[in-house]
């Protein structure tokens, strides 16, 4: 099955960032939309370790170790860029002050319930960190996953049964198969990648789903 990277898909959902956004970019594979936003655009990445400004990836040998993300990668700060205290930071995110969060997730519901941080095994670590905050407390939040996890099962479901970060907080869902819109009647796809077909995409989502490919999404 032909499906989009993780550098191709970071910068699809790029595509989609508007100009003027304030935008969080969560730990992990969301982190990499940084490298792909227009050059032409003027957006304003957050970290929730308090930082505003933020660019892309340093070039190898030009970290400053003393200038990372909340992940803990380095980071390179933009004419105007700055740092502060990440009470702040917090108070930014839970303030709706951010106009799009992208994050990961181990699970998305049909409604938008949300789980990212704990899969409640023995051995897990529970990482809430920032998550629950942007969850509800960013304009719109975006979700960037595989559609399948290793075991192959799929990551979009009617109930979430991992622990939840977010009750119905997720808008839009990007995954290596598909975007799709979480809607009041229920989950539409708007576009499908590779050869990945509708009846496919039916077979392996445990949900619902509505096509309108092609259709205008709303913008954030």
């Amino acid at each position: 099955m032909n499906k989009l990277t993780h550098q191709q898909l970071a910068e699809r959902i790029a595509r989609d960032i508007p100009e003027g956004a304030y935008v969080n970019l969560g730990i992990g594979l969301p982190t990499r939309i940084a490298n792909y936003l227009p050059a032409d655009r003027e957006i304003f990445l957050h970290s929730e370790n308090g930082i505003l400004g933020m660019g892309p990836a340093p070039e190898p040998g030009c970290e400053d170790p003393e200038l990372i993300n909340a992940g803990k990668q380095p980071v390179t700060l933009l004419q105007g860029g700055c740092y502060f205290h990440h009470g702040d930071s917090f108070t930014m995110m839970r303030g709706g002050h951010l106009d799009i969060c992208v994050l990961g997730a181990y699970q998305v519901s049909r409604r938008g319930d949300l789980a990212n941080s704990s899969t409640a095994e023995p051995s897990s670590i529970p990482a809430v960190v920032g998550a629950m905050d942007l969850a509800i407390g960013a304009k719109r939040v975006y979700v960037m996953t595989e559609h399948l996890t290793r075991q192959g099962e799929c990551k979009i479901v009617n109930t979430c049964t991992y622990p939840l970060t977010g009750m119905a907080c997720i808008d839009r869902i990007y995954t290596d198969m598909a975007v799709m819109d979480i809607t009041p009647e229920g989950i539409v796809v708007r576009e499908l990648f590779g050869d990945v077909t509708e009846e496919y995409l039916r077979s392996i989502t445990p949900v619902a789903l509505t096509f309108a490919l092609n259709a205008q999404t709303e913008e954030a």
